[in-house]
């Protein structure tokens, strides 16, 4: 790792500020010449995509029972387990759980892909399956920071702000990281300290958008005209800017940045919230017409998420609500522990038919190329019963997906054993996923770094392999 962070991805704003007169003007020039820093002509490797799209899966999806068919689990269902178990988060172990759900091929590839998904089956050619993901945790905080940040702990910047930081803002009227959530809907396990900028200028953390809550107090208008509100910003500026001057301190640059980022957000982001310009053939496909409202709400999220990538938003999270037959307001929906068949067909019936049709209109509109869809959870689940009818997390072996942005569609990378439990093939890593999707935007993972308490940091930390079999 270098001794100092790469000038591609560390310019800083502090010489801009401190050369400025006043004003958000210069302001403006300022952001425009980071961008150019980091434009992907002057990143270290050819871009494949610009944007990204996570669907996370909070809670840990049955790999065995999605994306992962394993024929000797029914066979042997009800039967000892062989060899060793290791421990689980509740240690409840029972014996050999054949699936539920029927596997079927999909596509030109004869992709694999379990009943809970038919809609996501149908673009199975469209689809990169990682089937040997691992992760070093085994508890859902930690696994959503593992995930999100490389580190199973609060205080490092989600896998978004890098993005953004690294490649810089593609619209100044928006942020270049959103999380997306519906109204009930809640953040991971580990709060919202898994979106964070971490040690990064503060400008990339996640912004969080209700996709459905409405204003609330309808049609009113600002306190104050847009000249006056102009004008205000611009004097907090010039003090800011002899502030920052003086003291040095990124976090005060970043401040001047989210001032005029939110000013800029009031008129685009009511905008683009707006989904009444989309045709009701459009509202089919993403499930908004679905009667479950979690089908419908999560559909509205993955509509959001294709406009606001279509406006150059870098990064979009998009996050799953909890059904009355799951667990009503629950951070980790995925958890099933018992009865996992009815709380996973809940779950899949959710977020399904959307994720199919953001992946199915992304491509009509010619966005799939540019855009890296991505689907995980922080886990897998073991392929023996907790209790009777439910798995427990299974940190060795799970599965995840790609999909465009120059990804190799209809293809699988690395296999589990023949239950599922262990990854034995090309065994890969949260570090791995990142890397690949780093490398994808045209950036290398080993340079993209920031100094912080004297150590060069890194999204990968000192790890990371990119996924070159799983790349068109």
């Amino acid at each position: 790792m270098s001794a100092e962070p790469s000038p591609h991805y560390l310019a800083s704003r502090r010489h801009w500020l401190k050369s400025c007169s006043s004003g958000f003007g210069m302001l403006a020039l300022s952001s425009l010449q980071h961008r150019l820093h980091a434009t992907p002509a002057n990143l270290s490797i050819q871009p494949k995509a610009t944007k990204v799209i996570l669907c996370y899966m909070s809670g840990g999806v049955s790999h065995v029972d999605s994306f992962d068919p394993k024929p000797d689990l029914k066979k042997r269902h009800g039967q000892a387990m062989p060899g060793k178990i290791e421990k689980t988060q509740f240690n409840n172990n029972g014996s050999i759980f054949g699936s539920p759900f029927a596997f079927n091929r999909y596509g030109e590839s004869g992709l694999e892909v379990s009943d809970l998904f038919p809609e996501i089956g149908k673009c199975a050619d469209h689809l990169a399956v990682v089937r040997s993901a691992t992760t070093t945790v085994n508890e859902h905080s930690q696994g959503n920071y593992v995930a999100h940040t490389g580190f199973p702990f609060l205080g490092h910047p989600s896998a978004g702000a890098w993005i953004s930081y690294g490649l810089g803002t593609a619209n100044e009227n928006l942020p270049s990281f959103v999380v997306l959530q519906s109204e009930g809907g809640l953040p991971p396990l580990g709060g919202s300290g898994v979106f964070s900028s971490g040690y990064l200028p503060a400008q990339h953390q996640a912004s969080i958008l209700q996709s459905d809550r409405q204003e609330p107090i309808p049609h009113i208008q600002p306190a104050q005209a847009a000249d006056m509100q102009r004008r205000q910003l611009d004097f907090v500026a010039q003090i800011d800017q002899s502030f920052a001057a003086q003291s040095r301190n990124q976090q005060v640059d970043a401040a001047i940045k989210n001032y005029e980022t939110a000013f800029r957000m009031q008129t685009s982001v009511p905008e683009v919230c707006d989904l009444s310009d989309e045709t009701a053939a459009t509202h089919r496909l993403y499930g908004i017409d679905d009667p479950d409202p979690m089908t419908a709400a999560y559909g509205k999220q993955a509509l959001l998420a294709r406009k606001l990538v279509e406006k150059g938003v870098r990064f979009v999270e998009l996050s799953c609500l909890s059904p009355a037959t799951v667990a009503p307001a629950s951070s980790h929906p995925w958890d099933q522990h018992g009865n996992l068949e009815t709380g996973h067909r809940a779950m899949a019936h959710e977020v399904d038919r959307p994720i199919a049709g953001l992946i199915q209109d992304l491509d009509a509109r010619g966005l799939l190329d540019e855009t890296l869809v991505v689907f995980t959870g922080e886990f897998g689940r073991t392929p023996f019963s907790q209790g009777s009818a439910g798995r427990d997390h299974n940190p060795f072996g799970f599965s995840m997906w790609l999909a465009g942005g120059g990804v190799k569609g209809g293809t699988v990378y690395g296999a589990t054993d023949e239950l599922g439990y262990h990854a034995v093939e090309n065994p890969c890593t949260f570090y791995d996923l990142w890397a690949t999707i780093l490398h994808q935007l045209g950036i290398d993972h080993e340079q993209l770094t920031f100094r912080s308490g004297g150590r060069d940091f890194r999204l990968t930390d000192v790890h990371g392999n990119v996924l070159h079999d799983i790349l068109a």
